[in-house]
């Protein structure tokens, strides 16, 4: 586990051609996916991965909610850096933001809340001590889009 996880992590992604349109602009839905991604990556790099909330669990988290505001669209090639933030933790819910940003600013903002469930029964469960700890020592309270 980090002793000190960052309050935003960065992720880097690039747009490939698999990533577009026939226009050349990645396809909308494609976002939640980048952002699945940074999550996970984020997670990991904190300590608390998603495989061991499973295996020493039975535990994980599903998305409950997303929210996507599209400032510009992302084209092949471009690099975008993926900011994760954590903004709120809850018994059993956490909440993020994640900001996707390419040399011109701002791309797409999502806000994400997941819900820890009981694998199978997909029950909601209390987030683990060890997750919610790492998770609220991550928390940051702004909501800035900077």
């Amino acid at each position: 586990m980090n002793p000190n996880p960052p309050s935003t992590y960065h992720y880097v992604i690039r747009i490939y051609y698999e990533d577009t349109d026939a226009g050349g602009v990645a396809y909308h839905a494609n976002y939640l996916r980048y952002a699945e991604r940074a999550r996970t990556e984020a997670l990991r790099e904190a300590g608390i991965p998603h495989a061991k909330l499973v295996t020493d669990h039975n535990l994980m988290f599903v998305v409950h909610r997303a929210e996507i505001d599209y400032m510009r669209p992302a084209r092949l090639d471009d690099t975008l850096v993926i900011e994760t933030r954590v903004t709120d933790v809850g018994g059993a819910t956490v909440a993020l933001r994640q900001t996707m940003r390419g040399s011109d600013g701002i791309r797409v903002v999502v806000r994400i809340k997941l819900a820890c469930v009981q694998i199978g029964g997909q029950k909601p469960a209390r987030i683990p001590p060890r997750w919610r700890g790492v998770l609220d020592s991550m928390r940051r309270d702004d909501d800035e889009d900077t």
